[in-house]
């Protein structure tokens, strides 16, 4: 006898999710998910590998346990309990400007990795996560001296157009920009500050090392760039006539 629809509907309930939620975040119908808890249907295999994923469950829990009933050492929420107090912590390592030129070289070498200085977000998913300081002005507001806590993107094709990231390529070092991508040139990114004043440039594909995708801004307090109207309806309408001419070059 199999649990899985009565186990989907209590972990669902769990998190509060309505039917279309947790829908969505099983990237089916919420249909689906109403013919699952009512059993009407069994889930698909990769649905069960989402749920295993989210719930940090094996496939015989969610299969072949009543989930519901468990008690004690034995229930769902005390495991999730003791694996939560034995998670490893995540260790964030950050990256001055200072080392940002050696960064190029060590990015891949666990002894230069480990002479960087850590720190730790407990509010940041499990994922993999490094820090970056910036310097300068072309990512007003966000200002010169910041930090990025950056989450690693496995590819260039990963990216997102009109998202952050922290870039590292052989030709520019490493940047925090936004990103457009470029449907004529796949072979090259454009690199955009949000600071108008600042030209989009391009880098290629080839040449990126390493893309962190901005997770986190932490800025010392009584920093934040102050615009005044006039100056920020300027910029908007600079930074507008560029993401025109952008997306004529890219479409």
């Amino acid at each position: 006898m199999s649990y899985a629809g009565k186990n989907l509907r209590y972990l669902r309930k769990l998190r509060g999710w309505t039917q279309e939620e947790f829908a969505n975040k099983l990237k089916i119908k919420r249909s689906l998910v109403g013919a699952y808890e009512e059993e009407r249907a069994e889930p698909r295999l990769d649905v069960l590998e989402i749920l295993c994923n989210i719930f940090k469950l094996s496939l015989d829990d969610l299969l072949l346990k009543d989930l519901t009933t468990a008690k004690g050492p034995q229930s769902y929420l005390e495991k999730r309990r003791q694996m939560k107090m034995v998670a490893e912590i995540q260790v964030i390592h950050f990256v001055p400007v200072k080392a940002a030129a050696g960064y190029l070289a060590g990015y891949a070498d666990p002894d230069f990795i480990d002479e960087l200085n850590t720190f730790t977000l407990p509010m940041l998913a499990p994922g993999n996560y490094r820090a970056f300081e910036i310097v300068g002005d072309s990512m007003l507001p966000t200002p010169s001296g910041s930090v990025i806590v950056g989450e690693r993107v496995g590819s260039v094709e990963d990216l997102k157009s009109n998202n952050t990231y922290v870039v590292v390529s052989r030709g520019e070092g490493v940047v925090y920009k936004r990103v457009m991508k470029n449907n004529k040139l796949k072979n090259k990114v454009t690199l955009i500050s949000d600071n108008p004043q600042y030209a989009p440039y391009n880098v290629n594909a080839e040449d990126i090392i390493e893309v962190w995708q901005a997770q986190m801004i932490i800025t010392k307090a009584n920093t934040q760039q102050m615009w005044d109207v006039n100056q920020l309806a300027g910029l908007v309408t600079n930074l507008q006539e560029q993401v025109k001419s952008l997306k004529k070059k890219i479409s």
